[in-house]
């Protein structure tokens, strides 16, 4: 039998205080029972002696202390999983959001996860087609990555996040391949955008969608991630599923965090957020991979906003760190009109090399990835040369490399947010862009390759 307490002693905001409690841990959930019969939640921040703080779910407004009781749960939040969960959209706590019946739940997860050994982890190995050339192509997600997204406020993120998730998929197995949503402190407006472009396309049969408004309370915010993350584990371990996870805006967690850390008056560290923000974050992404022995797999892809576009800042500066890689969008590319506004140069998969080659992508995958990046790194040093010195001042070679590099914005980066392109169409489109090169040039690039994919003319001579 659970314990009533008639003991709450203060109120703000959505703040209270509940004294003479007993056997109450943090994290721990509570009921408040209202005198007419209406139940409040809340979760517990912080146990002082025999005095609770407690953070409620819901606001405090018409909460009458003197006629209310409180009760400890004894346990962390849970999330009902059960396949069913497939198609549906649900709320930052997991409740049904989209007008359908309640989930008959399999089994009831700790949202917090359990720990995993890291010996019984498996490395990452296998391709992850996104259908996007710059990441395919230059920056391959591979099964049980974490691999984030770094955008700017403005820098259209959401619509990269719907066409990744529209059309990401394992070669060869998409039965088994399905799709966490989380949504984290976005307005009404992105959340119906993000519902109606999973139903526009049908991409919502094999989703889970949880929605979480910037209007609902910041505790519920640091929930959602975590339920996404536990219906993910639910499917990849227990269901043998290959899931893609992808978080909206972890900016907006991390805020959240902040706000709570300060409601408890913890000591801040960079920024006004909290000390324990990078092991926070990493109780969030180390909750991707690939178990042994398990047929499933979370791979992860977070998306957060750099306040000021500042590389620097606590939250992306952390997320480094934890992650494998990072995607950038760039505004100078946006201003341009490629879409999506993928900058090359300093994203990053740092397990791209496990994922591709022979047998996962094509043989010659590699070496065009290499030719590709060496390609434009030098297009852009001699446009910007161009600038300063005017284009008379450069090469021939110089002037080919220029117009490579437009080519490859133009028509390998910008492929609007509804084309879907396979991974040999990828391939195929970075030879046409090396053929504007001379073949001297393309040293990166094995003799074997070029004999077969780029061969010279009967005449014998090099272009």
């Amino acid at each position: 039998m659970l314990k009533e307490y008639r003991t709450i002693k203060e109120l703000v905001g959505p703040l209270m205080l509940v004294d003479q409690v007993s056997g109450v841990t943090y994290n721990e959930l509570m009921e408040i029972r209202q005198g007419d019969g209406q139940i409040r939640r809340g979760k517990v921040l912080e146990v002082s002696g025999d005095t609770a703080l407690v953070q409620l779910f819901e606001s405090s407004r018409g909460l009458r202390m003197d006629d209310s009781t409180a009760r400890f749960l004894g346990r962390s939040i849970e999330l009902s999983v059960s396949t069913d969960m497939l198609g549906r959209v649900f709320d930052g706590m997991g409740n049904p959001k989209d007008g359908g019946p309640a989930i008959i739940p399999d089994k009831r997860m700790d949202i917090n996860g359990e720990p995993l050994n890291p010996a019984a982890r498996d490395y990452p190995s296998e391709f992850i087609q996104t259908g996007i050339s710059v990441i395919d192509g230059l920056n391959t997600l591979v099964r049980g990555q974490k691999l984030p997204v770094f955008s700017g406020s403005g820098l259209p993120h959401a619509q990269l996040a719907t066409q990744i998730a529209r059309q990401a998929r394992v070669l060869g197995d998409d039965s088994k391949f399905a799709v966490v949503f989380a949504a984290i402190g976005i307005t009404f407006e992105e959340a119906d955008y993000f519902i109606s472009d999973f139903r526009r396309t049908g991409a919502i049969e094999r989703a889970v969608l949880f929605m979480n408004l910037a209007s609902d309370p910041a505790v519920e915010r640091i929930s959602t991630p975590r339920m996404a993350l536990t219906a993910a584990e639910y499917l990849a371990y227990e269901k043998g599923m290959d899931v893609l996870v992808i978080m909206t805006d972890i900016t907006n967690y991390a805020e959240a965090l902040r706000e709570v850390s300060a409601a408890r008056k913890e000591v801040p560290g960079r920024r006004g957020y909290p000390g324990y923000m990078y092991t926070d974050l990493a109780s969030l992404y180390e909750r991707a991979g690939r178990i042994k022995g398990k047929a499933g797999s979370i791979t992860q892809i977070p998306i957060l906003t750099m306040p000021e576009d500042d590389k620097s800042h606590p939250i992306p500066d952390l997320t480094g760190y934890i992650t494998e890689g990072q995607i950038i969008l760039s505004r100078e590319l946006y201003r341009k009109g490629v879409i999506p506004p993928i900058d090359a140069m300093p994203s990053l998969s740092r397990l791209k090399d496990k994922g591709i080659g022979a047998g996962k992508t094509r043989r010659d995958h590699a070496d065009t990835m290499n030719q590709l990046f060496a390609a434009y790194s030098r297009g852009k040093e001699a446009k910007e040369l161009a600038v300063i010195l005017g284009e008379g001042s450069l090469s021939d070679v110089d002037k080919q490399y220029a117009k490579f590099a437009d080519a490859f914005e133009t028509r390998y980066v910008s492929q609007g947010y509804q084309t879907n392109r396979s991974i040999e169409e990828t391939l195929n489109l970075g030879w046409e862009l090396l053929k504007m090169l001379p073949r001297t040039e393309l040293k990166r690039i094995r003799s074997e390759l070029l004999e077969a994919y780029l061969p010279l003319p009967e005449n014998g001579e090099a272009k």
